[in-house]
């Protein structure tokens, strides 16, 4: 029978690891990077062209999803990888932390959340076992608890009142899970780690979920504006509470030296909008740190975004061309920026994986460090 979920760890290096997580519909090598997919398409990029990049996995929304078209609807119409065309692993967020930074009014209690959509302004209720249901609904391959993820710089009084019931709220998503017997034969849900920047909270948030049992563990509640070095202070000892032999998920997570960064402390999978996002808005990330290329120096410059990339952006057009049609407005400007920005994105998590394996990853480390800050 196919594995339905199984991570193995191929090499380590310090806190560092390379491995896969193997799944029905394909390996994930990790490090990995998600690419977003929020409303069932990852932006500016066909499917086989996100799959060309080196992506093994992205990510869809599930409060996005259920407004529009509605979970139901892309049940009934196959699921979402028939619906958008991406055959390979899915993970969906849970949808909580969009509820509470989208919408424009929510009430929270115990039960979930009510919440106005974005949209149109009609009102929804999305609960643990809602958010599972949803989930199912769209056939995703990795589904997230549900969980409440609060702003930054609450006190401690409220960060501990959302982390302990964001642990309840993971039980009943356990359990919600499980009902759907026959997704969750081939599927995962992983759990939440949430409690601000306390790492006492933390600990017991950790202790919470692994006694509540999860395929694999996200950390939770970081980038959100607390900067690199808070978020790196609490990635030093926030993925070693988590179990070794478990995936570890940083959401939300970000820039290049993020990621890298947050491998060297022993995370696994990320997902951010960074690139895709930064793409369609004229920002390139490049080995050597990032361009504008909207600055007039691009004008008449005949050179790639990035002599050492071999993406098919660098190989083929110039960023004079490039500045040419992001200054204009062309889709295509929109479309080249981010097929380069995912290319860059997978090929430093290769790299990272490669240097892993080898054992220099620290080397790896300080040399990406220079280059990319120069």
């Amino acid at each position: 029978m196919t594995t339905r979920f199984a991570f193995s760890i191929a090499a380590t290096d310090g806190a560092a690891r390379t491995g896969t997580i193997r799944m029905m519909r394909g390996d994930i090598r990790t490090p990995a990077f998600m690419p977003v997919g929020t409303a069932a398409t990852v932006k500016a990029m066909r499917p086989d062209e996100v799959r060309a990049t080196g992506a093994d996995i992205i990510l869809g929304n599930t409060y996005h999803l259920m407004l529009r078209p509605g979970a139901e609807r892309v049940a009934r119409l196959g699921g979402l990888h028939g619906f958008m065309g991406w055959e390979r692993p899915i993970l969906t967020d849970s949808g909580g932390y969009q509820v509470m930074s989208l919408s424009a009014l929510t009430r929270q209690s115990e039960e979930g959340v009510a919440f106005q959509s974005h949209l149109d302004g009609s009102r929804h209720m999305l609960t643990p076992e809602r958010s599972m249901e949803i989930q199912r609904l769209l056939g995703s391959d990795i589904v997230m608890a549900f969980d409440e993820c609060p702003p930054n710089g609450v006190d401690a009084k409220r960060a501990e009142a959302s982390m302990e019931r964001s642990m309840r709220w993971a039980a009943r998503s356990r359990a919600g899970f499980d009902a759907g017997e026959d997704h969750a034969a081939r599927s995962a849900l992983f759990g939440i780690q949430q409690g601000s920047l306390d790492e006492a909270l933390r600990q017991r948030s950790a202790d919470a979920l692994i006694d509540i049992g999860f395929d694999g563990y996200a950390i939770g509640g970081l980038a959100v504006g607390e900067g690199q070095e808070a978020m790196f202070g609490v990635l030093d000892y926030a993925p070693a509470q988590l179990p070794a032999g478990k995936p570890r998920y940083l959401m939300g997570v970000g820039k290049p030296d993020d990621l890298v960064g947050a491998v060297a402390r022993g995370v696994d999978m990320f997902d951010c909008v960074l690139p895709t996002r930064s793409g369609r808005n004229g920002q390139a990330f490049t080995w050597n740190g990032p361009v504008n290329i909207r600055n007039a120096r691009h004008a008449e410059d005949p050179g790639p975004l990035d002599a050492a990339c071999d993406c098919p952006v660098c190989s083929s057009w110039s960023r004079a061309y490039l500045h040419h049609l992001v200054r204009s407005g062309e889709m295509l400007g929109a479309m080249l920026m981010t097929q380069h920005n995912l290319h860059f994105y997978q090929a430093l998590m290769q790299a990272m994986r490669e240097a892993i394996a080898a054992g220099r990853f620290k080397e790896f480390q300080s040399d990406f460090a220079a280059r990319y800050r120069r």
